[in-house]
């Protein structure tokens, strides 16, 4: 991923290749976004797109900006808003407008609120379909001019985020006929977009950027204007289909998406309210490959596969959705590099960081059409594949990426340690790529305790927890598999990386293991969450993780809403930063689970309890990709990061991760068995009822609720052979 410097400036801009520009005509609230597989779009309030005054909105296809305007004029002016909203399904938007006084020869011809205009839009198969329905409540017949606006400028997404070009493409002509209208542009890599624009009915007419209707009334009658907005690309069409047809065919593709996730509802409605739009928003950002269902990162800037970001949202909701991880896991072994490549900073096993669409990435102005560097999704992607096998017991399924698997520990031995420290680590190979390259990847993220950067190669910490974890997934597929031996030298493997990790890493004046270690050996010894996430592979040992664990929920690092990257002591700490003191979800999630894991439930609910309050602060009742990292303070919500994503697939996953974390649950398919270890109930929930959990061929319903000092569990209905277990 591209990131922000925490620190903006001149000089850190230029290390920065891939900054996001944080200009000031930042929206003051957020935009409106629809999502369909690869094609996504940013409105303002009032379902318009205008680029110029607001850079990022649009309508976007396969990395590529198709539309920079689209702006609806009633009687020549900007209607009045009433309301407008998404509904919760994520697939329509709709605005209730109306018209403002209408003057004609010095005295108001129209007066203001006598038409309501309903806009409704949605997209689905690369296309924006749109619809106008006026109703003229006025007594008297009423005539009044509706005008559309259109413009593209066929931006890569780069170009957006603020990268410049010494060279671009040709616009073309638009061409116009009666009705439609055809925006264009010649790439330079060979390839021509266009942008068409149909109406369902002729307008009174048409230009180059603008279709106008004359529309007449009588007192209380309806009319409608429907229009589609299809993004093409090297001469192909789609299928043309109406509004209506298209609309019920992208609610059925959502509904089939939701079905991914089974039923969980609980005693708080408020608390039901975020689960529903944390499902509702991973749904979104579902897109649909040969693979199967795989989660795009973030909308806008990350609406494209990214190895690290699709496995852990697809490890956070595994006990809910595993579909996902089977997506996931697919993919990213279809993608998985063969051969060295150092301008994708590739070697072969390693699993994909980032893939990307458009003009600039076809052309190789950046390295991200398929780039892999990343120094943690190849271990991750072999915990997801161990997790996944564990709660489904599809042993065909990891049969059949079996090579994978065994291509991604190769990686891990012959390339991930490139020093021969004994530690997995990164240095960039490509000029082009990214300087830091674990999940804190803007370029001031790891640092020393008087905040010089960390020189490369560095290893860091919680990277070596993964290799731990995914050591130990490797023999535990290997062992269900019939290769003991294997499992047998996986087992020592990881263990002896948990010696040398605790010898290297732990510093215990600080009571937190080092973020990292730099190419000199040397610890980085600053109190950072990537400490947190050893909890959660399991790697550290059980003394120092119970330091670590009252080191992360205090002050310094807990906000009141979660806890912080960086500690608030550190000389890099800003609230306000990417990496250097904010909150991220995501985060939060898997140092919840690493709680868990260490049998402290409570300390995962308070977790949660957190994160849950600063959702419901946030537009929607949605988790962004992060938000700043103040301490809370009374009568005040959490505040926002200008320039996260939102919706992001990682965050609206944690919600899951989350629960999971606090009910101490686990689930074997192998075993036929769902555990509870130490289960907690955070303080606003009474109970929580789990419909439809499959447990291989089985299935069963379950209720938790309190039953005085403790969390007792039900057994519901059960069909087939699974066992339920409670362990206080």
């Amino acid at each position: 991923m591209s990131r922000p410097p925490s620190s903006p400036g001149p000089a850190a801009a230029l290390e920065e290749q891939y900054y996001i520009l944080a200009s000031s005509d930042l929206p003051p609230r957020r935009d409106l976004v629809l999502k369909h597989n690869d094609t996504f779009a940013l409105f303002d309030i009032f379902g318009d797109i205008d680029a110029q005054h607001r850079s990022g909105e649009g309508l976007y296809h396969g990395g590529t900006r198709y539309l920079s305007c689209l702006k609806l004029k009633l009687a020549n002016g900007r209607p009045l808003l009433l309301s407008s909203a998404v509904r919760r399904d994520n697939v329509l938007l709709s605005a209730d407008l109306t018209n403002p006084d209408v003057y004609f020869e010095g005295r108001v011809r129209i007066p203001r609120g006598s038409l309501h205009l309903y806009r409704s839009q949605f997209l689905f198969d690369q296309r924006l379909f749109l619809r106008l329905r006026l109703r003229n409540y006025s007594p008297e017949a009423t005539e009044v001019s509706l005008l559309l606006e259109f413009a593209a400028d066929y931006a890569d997404i780069f170009e957006v985020r603020g990268s410049k070009r010494a060279r671009r493409g040709a616009i073309r002509r638009p061409e116009v006929r009666e009705g439609e209208i055809v925006l264009g542009y010649d790439g330079l890599d060979g390839v021509r977009r266009q942008t068409r624009i149909q109406s369902g009915a002729p307008p009174q007419a048409t230009a180059a950027g603008s279709m106008q209707f004359l529309l007449r009334f009588a007192p209380g009658q309806e009319q409608a204007v429907e229009l589609t907005l299809g993004c093409e690309a090297g001469g192909k069409r789609g299928v043309a289909v109406g509004y209506g047809k298209a609309l019920a065919e992208a609610t059925r593709v959502a509904e089939s998406c939701d079905r991914l996730t089974l039923s969980i509802r609980t005693s708080d409605e408020l608390f039901n309210r975020w689960l529903d739009r944390s499902r509702m928003d991973l749904n979104m950002l579902l897109t649909s490959e040969p693979q199967g269902f795989y989660p795009y990162a973030g909308v806008p800037w990350f609406a494209t596969p990214f190895g690290r970001d699709g496995i852990i949202a697809a490890l956070e909701c595994l006990w809910t959705s595993p579909a996902i991880a089977r997506g996931v896991l697919g993919y990213l072994s279809a993608t998985q590099a063969r051969e060295i490549s150092p301008e994708q900073d590739a070697e072969p096993g390693k699993i994909l960081h980032e893939a990307r669409g458009g003009e600039m990435a076809a052309l190789g102005e950046h390295p991200f059409q398929r780039y892999y560097g990343s120094v943690d999704a190849t271990p991750l992607y072999l915990i997801l594949a161990g997790e996944y096998l564990r709660r489904t017991g599809e042993v065909d399924f990891i049969k059949s990426i079996q090579p994978n698997l065994d291509r991604a520990v190769e990686w891990i031995d012959r390339y991930g340690d490139s020093n021969g420290d004994g530690f997995v680590d990164y240095s960039r190979k490509s000029g082009h790529g990214l300087a830091q390259q674990g999940w804190k990847d803007s370029q001031d993220a790891i640092y020393h305790a008087d905040g010089s950067l960390a020189e490369p190669p560095v290893a860091l910490c919680e990277v070596q927890g993964y290799v731990y974890a995914a050591r130990l997934e490797y023999a535990a597929i290997a062992a269900v598999l019939g290769d003991h031996a294997t499992a047998q030298r996986s087992i020592r493997e990881a263990e002896a990386l948990r010696a040398r990790f605790e010898e290297s890493f732990w510093c215990g004046d600080l009571g937190v293991y080092a973020i990292a270690l730099d190419g000199r050996g040397r610890k980085c010894a600053v109190r950072t969450s990537n400490a947190g996430q050893c909890l959660f592979s399991g790697i550290a040992s059980a003394e120092r993780a119970a330091v670590l664990a009252e080191s992360l929920l205090g002050d310094r690092f807990y906000s009141g809403w979660g806890i912080r990257t960086v500690a608030d002591c550190e000389p890099r700490y800003n609230p306000m930063s990417y990496h250097n003191g904010s909150v991220w979800p995501h985060d939060n999630a898997l140092i919840a689970a690493g709680l868990a894991r260490y049998r402290w439930t409570e300390r995962a609910a308070a977790i949660l309890t957190g994160l849950f309050e600063a959702a419901i602060h946030f537009e929607f009742d949605r988790l962004p990709e992060l938000f700043c990292g103040f301490h809370r303070r009374p009568g005040k919500g959490p505040t926002s990061y200008p320039v996260a994503c939102s919706p992001q697939a990682w965050s609206a996953a944690s919600a899951f991760s989350l629960l999971q974390s606090c009910m101490g649950m686990t689930i074997d398919a192998l075993k036929r068995r769902v555990t509870f270890v130490r289960p907690v109930l955070p303080a606003n929930l009474h109970q929580i009822q789990i419909e439809g959990l499959r447990v291989g061929a089985a299935s069963v319903d379950l209720v938790l609720f309190r039953s005085r000092d403790t969390v007792a569990v039900t057994v519901g209905r059960r069909t087939g052979n699974v066992d339920v277990m409670v362990l206080h």
